[in-house]
């Protein structure tokens, strides 16, 4: 896998002209690919849960790459059926505007710049608390959205699940 990664970012720095840039994002890109192995995305969640289980809010947590594709998705029990949907789409949301969730919230009220973008992407955009872009090198490589809680509990939770993914960095 390594050397179809190296293969890659080879092809990539080849055909194009900002050599520095793109030196930062490939890697970003064989950076990716050791903080989305199993074995850190299990801690990622049990920080997350031992989090969530201290301030006493059941959550779903859902670590996805930069395609938006889920990595590792748990739904704690008792958390809320509604935190199924929106965790995910938290992190998406984070990646396709590439910053937290929470920052997106003053945009979308009525005059703002971004007013009613939610109902533009058919709903597939959170615009309130716990989605957090996952940036290595400048580049956005994946996100962690958290749902379950209030806003301000699914942030917190969030911040410390993305201080837990860069970790050993």
């Amino acid at each position: 896998m390594e050397n179809k990664n190296i293969e890659k970012a080879l092809t990539y720095l080849k055909s194009e002209t900002n050599f520095d840039e793109k030196i930062e994002k490939v890697i970003a890109y064989l950076k990716a690919e050791t903080y989305f192995e199993k074995d850190n995305l299990y801690r990622i969640i049990d920080v997350a849960e031992q989090k969530a289980q201290e301030i006493n809010v059941p959550v779903t947590i859902c670590i996805s790459d930069m395609s938006g594709h889920p990595r590792m998705f748990y739904h704690m029990p008792e958390a809320n059926i509604a935190s199924i949907t929106l965790a995910p789409k938290k992190a998406n949301t984070a990646i396709m505007m590439r910053k937290p969730t929470k920052d997106l919230n003053k945009d979308t009220v009525p005059n703002g710049e971004l007013y009613q973008i939610e109902t533009m992407l058919n709903g597939e955009m959170v615009t309130f608390a716990g989605g957090i872009p996952l940036v290595c090198h400048g580049q956005v490589i994946g996100a962690i959205g958290i749902s379950g809680g209030s806003v301000e509990e699914d942030q917190l939770i969030c911040e410390i699940s993305v201080k837990t993914f860069f970790e050993g960095e």
